[in-house]
């Protein structure tokens, strides 16, 4: 065997279907789109027109309610942290915050930062700096020996801006 006589398997590349490529291609002329109308020309955008009825998204009930307000946390459970520690994942002398929680991946998502929930047990004595807890994870971390730091969460750039309007606001009428 040579360098030079080395071959792909037959079957193994295939090339694609150069389309509207003359009759002797067998895409040519309406290349494979059928014969004249909207649906034979390029730019067509209409998957949910239906004649002039009115299309099935816009005759189902609306349901539910997204609030544009509404902090996204990352749940993290004790219990879980209990197992990441146990398992060496996790320093249970270091300050557990959103950053180590992420490392470590406990913590997926939450861009407000973390909410710490009170389900499975915690024996560790643990330091925690978050952005929520729940009220029964605050008193099993205590139980253990450990603290909950609360910090304020994150604050989204719209209300940035409107509390900087209104210190430029309360400037201007001293």
């Amino acid at each position: 065997m040579k360098l030079n006589d080395i071959r792909d398997n037959p079957g193994a590349r295939k090339e694609r279907m150069r389309v509207g490529r003359g009759i002797g291609s067998g895409k040519g002329k309406t290349g494979g789109r059928g014969q004249k109308g909207q649906k034979s020309r390029s730019g067509v955008a209409i998957k949910g027109f239906e004649g002039g009825q009115m299309p099935l998204h816009m005759r189902l009930p609306k349901r539910g309610f997204n609030n544009p307000f509404g902090k996204d946390f990352a749940e993290v459970n004790l219990g879980m942290v209990q197992k990441f520690i146990d398992a060496g994942k996790l320093d249970a002398k270091a300050t557990l915050d959103h950053e180590t929680l992420k490392a470590a991946g406990l913590a997926r998502g939450g861009k407000d930062g973390v909410r710490l929930l009170g389900k499975g047990e915690l024996t560790a004595k643990v330091a925690f700096k978050v952005a929520g807890a729940s009220k029964g994870a605050i008193e099993a971390v205590e139980k253990a020996g450990g603290s909950v730091q609360v910090i304020a969460p994150k604050q989204p750039e719209h209300e940035k801006k409107a509390a900087r309007t209104e210190a430029n606001k309360a400037k201007k009428a001293k």
